[in-house]
């Protein structure tokens, strides 16, 4: 992997890594990840978590602390490309973990899954067991608890020593939970998935190939699950369109007036 790959780019307020997927995950298993017990997080990032973190600051700082922020969701790889070098392709948390529980089958991976019910985790659990047989499951916790239990699970996971940590919990509290507790996880690295837990599981139905490369899975999602995310993507996805053309406006402008856009901010 080229040094420029791990380079950050920004666009609408948020740093990116302009990382393909092969070198990610080269970066993942360059050696054995149990080696080195050193943690870092790899932040996945789609429209809705990019315009929360306008309004959260402890998601955006631990957006801007992670090691590897990356794009889940084909709408940014389309803005990076207008207001900036660009994003070689988009990266979803679902594709990456099934990815590294492929390539982990063959070097017997250990990983610990906290989130889901506990009734979907369990199934989690056996679907792993059955398509990646190499991978071993050292822990397992639902991600309902209170946050008095946040020592306790700190503790389960340190002791059960995996080698990746899968977090299928929603935003905001995937990437606050991880930047919160990391410096005392001892896991080599931190990744969460938000609903991937649930659609490997079985339980969610995922998104037609071409839905997903025409930049609509949210549409998708949508359709499935309407009550909980109607007013959710009517904000966010205005939001973003507001952002977005804003952002265009003042690159516009700039190249016109032979200024950049941070002369704008």
């Amino acid at each position: 992997m080229t040094a420029s790959a791990l380079d950050p780019i920004t666009f609408l307020g948020c740093r990116f890594n302009a990382i393909d997927t092969a070198d990610l995950l080269n970066l993942v298993f360059r050696s054995p990840p149990r080696q080195d017990r050193t943690c870092r997080t790899i932040v996945t990032i789609n429209v809705a978590i990019l315009v929360m973190s306008r309004s959260d600051e402890r998601l955006a700082a631990a957006i801007d602390k992670a090691d590897l922020v990356v794009a889940d969701g084909t709408p940014l790889v389309w803005a990076s490309r207008w207001l900036s070098s660009g994003l070689p392709e988009r990266i979803t948390g679902i594709d990456l973990m099934q990815l590294i529980l492929e390539h982990g089958s063959v070097h017997g991976l250990r990983v610990f899954l906290l989130g889901t019910t506990q009734e979907r985790l369990e199934v989690l659990q056996q679907r792993i067991r059955d398509d990646y047989p190499g991978v071993s499951i050292v822990g397992a916790r639902n991600g309902y608890f209170r946050s008095e239990e946040n020592p306790a699970i700190v503790r389960e996971i340190q002791a059960s020593r995996p080698d990746i940590l899968f977090i299928g919990m929603p935003s905001p509290a995937k990437e606050i939970w991880s930047e919160e507790h990391r410096n005392n996880l001892f896991v080599p690295l931190v990744l969460g998935v938000g609903g991937a837990f649930d659609v490997i599981a079985g339980f969610v139905p995922r998104a037609p190939k071409l839905l997903q490369k025409l930049g609509f899975e949210w549409a998708w999602r949508l359709a499935h699950e309407p009550r909980r995310l109607f007013k959710r993507y009517l904000v966010t996805n205005s939001f973003y369109i507001a952002l977005l053309f804003r952002e265009l406006l003042m690159k516009t402008i700039g190249t016109r007036r032979g200024v950049g856009t941070e002369d704008w901010r």
